[in-house]
């Protein structure tokens, strides 16, 4: 009988500095978020290292003290990854494996692995490989030197190409054959997504981990997968979903993270043609986050490179029942309250009461507040479908209608 072994988390630590673009305060936040990508990879934060710079150096990214430390604390606790918050250049990276003697990533890196680890489908793995292959171009290094030049010509001194230009051009075909490949499963999505017709289709964003796949699960009766962890999801879910009589698609897709790699971005583009095509976005935040604003303007600034910033949205405040505000003393006269202190009706009353209708908070786990965001979405797809089809409001009357003529 075969014992059951327990999988040890690899060992790392994490590296990051603070700047006057970047202070404290920021950096912690990016580092808290940096450690929940390592554990979603595998891996356990053992210790934090931060250094106060102008700029990054610029050939290892800390200081030479502050790399010492590192040094010493990797070799005393046997660390088998140091992971830096920033991207390294290929020149950084070099330097820092020969003095930590450890595998060292950066946060790109450690993206783009757990993309690896998350994709199940062929389309998804293949726009994963192609990200990674165009991470790794212009970090290849000779991994043995006894081929240092492939013989050729008379006497087997010729000319030819050393090891390195021999990878390089290895790994260029391959980038053209996967960019080939992606193009022609594209042409087949565009024409499944021609095949739905002119039914209303309705796209989920925002940032990831704030339970959109969960929303999904609820709304439509499916089985998306879901779980607590960063990039649960990466191919995108298309299902049809019925409120009421009125049929609309809902599609899930890939959650945004801040400093997201331009590689995955751009492999990805093609990923994200449901949210370009969809007629209205459900934007969702998880509300009891504390840096959700930030989260938000991440989310429009990457849906403003794809040209989906000016589609209808609704904005979607999610986990409300998780929602907790830190705790404010009345008493102490210097201290001095902010959006941190505030309770959701507080919260309500700042630039969110602009947004009017089209704010709605939810609880998508504990199912709160799911019949106001069944109408709002409800009401919103009738009109996009009346103006499609002007002839069939008497199909769909209002929902407010529809409760009375249930009731009766």
């Amino acid at each position: 009988m075969l014992e059951k072994k327990d999988i040890a988390l690899e060992k790392a630590v994490l590296i990051g500095v603070v700047t006057k673009d970047q202070d404290e305060e920021k950096s912690k936040e990016y580092l808290d978020e940096l450690e929940f990508l390592t554990f979603t990879a595998g891996g356990e934060v053992v210790k934090r290292f931060t250094q106060k710079m102008d700029m990054p150096n610029p050939k290892t990214f800390i200081g030479a003290g502050k790399m010492a430390d590192v040094q010493q604390f990797i070799e005393e606790h046997h660390i088998g990854t140091a992971i830096f918050d920033d991207e390294l250049s290929p020149a950084q990276e070099r330097n820092i494996s020969k003095i930590l003697n450890c595998k060292v990533l950066d946060r790109t890196n450690l993206i783009l692995d757990i993309f690896a680890q998350r994709a199940q489908t062929s389309y998804a793995r293949t726009q994963v490989e192609l990200a990674q292959c165009e991470y790794l171009l212009p970090r290849l290094k000779g991994m043995w030197t006894h081929l240092e030049r492939q013989k050729g010509g008379i006497g087997m001194r010729g000319p030819g190409e050393t090891e390195i230009e021999t990878d390089r051009r290895i790994v260029r075909e391959r980038i053209s054959l996967l960019k080939a490949k992606i193009k022609t499963i594209d042409k087949q999505m565009s024409v499944q997504r021609g095949n739905r017709g002119a039914m209303v289709r309705v796209a989920l964003v925002g940032y990831t981990n704030v339970g959109k796949s969960t929303l999904m699960n609820v709304i439509s009766k499916s089985e998306v997968f879901a779980e607590n962890k960063l990039f649960a999801t990466l191919d995108t879910t298309v299902r049809k979903v019925v409120i009421h009589n009125l049929p609309f698609l809902l599609s899930d897709t890939v959650g945004f993270i801040r400093k997201l790699p331009t590689q995955l971005v751009e492999s990805f583009k093609s990923t994200l043609d449901e949210v370009r095509e969809a007629d209205l976005l459900l934007h969702v935040v998880d509300i009891s986050h504390p840096n959700f604003e930030d989260h938000i303007a991440s989310v429009n600034k990457i849906l403003g490179e794809i040209d989906g910033a000016d589609k209808p949205t609704i904005m979607v405040f999610n986990k409300i029942d998780a929602y907790n505000p830190e705790p404010f003393d009345e008493t102490d006269l210097e201290a001095e309250r902010t959006s941190s202190n505030y309770s959701l009706e507080e919260w309500k009353r700042t630039w969110m009461s602009k947004l009017g209708d089209n704010a709605l908070f939810i609880s998508a786990l504990n199912k709160e507040n799911l019949e106001d965001f069944r109408k709002r979405v409800y009401n919103e797809v009738r009109e996009i479908h009346v103006t499609r089809f002007p002839y069939n409001h008497f199909l769909y009357p209002d929902y407010n209608d529809l409760d009375l003529g249930e009731e009766e």
